[in-house]
């Protein structure tokens, strides 16, 4: 029985770090796309504030959800600490994460597309292919 807790317990940790891994945005091409933006495409100075308003409400709702997907990591561990196995607490505190991982990905693509709208053409292109290389990269 406290094998089955243990694979259990693991298969739940397991669980929640490759949901984060495959749901969270990737820092590093985060910061690609923050480069681009601003080293690269030659963005006015109207496009370049309307960026910088972007930026600064996303920074606080994506900061409000890592605070929250923190809180849901804490709910799991107390959920996994009182059933010792893959109960219906560690579930509900699984899928209550999940919504808060899903909630952040949205936000971010909605994010992404904002940030696309304030392109010309040729700067949209550009923003496109380092979107579809930073989804990718893991893949090749």
């Amino acid at each position: 029985m406290l094998l089955v807790a243990l694979i259990a317990f693991a298969a739940a940790i397991a669980g929640v770090w490759l949901g984060r891994a495959v749901l969270a945005p990737n820092p590093a091409a985060d910061s690609e796309l923050h480069a681009l933006l601003h080293d690269q495409l030659n963005l006015d100075a109207a496009q370049l504030a309307k960026l910088e308003e972007l930026e600064q409400v996303f920074a606080v709702r994506r900061k409000a959800l890592e605070l929250e997907m923190r809180a849901d990591n804490a709910k799991l561990a107390a959920a996994i600490e009182a059933e010792h196995g893959y109960g219906p607490q560690v579930t509900a505190a699984i899928d209550q994460s999940h919504m808060a991982m899903g909630e952040l990905q949205k936000e971010t693509l909605e994010h992404i597309f904002a940030m696309r709208a304030l392109l010309r053409p040729d700067q949209a292109a550009r923003f496109d292919e380092a979107v579809v290389k930073a989804l990718t990269a893991d893949q090749k």
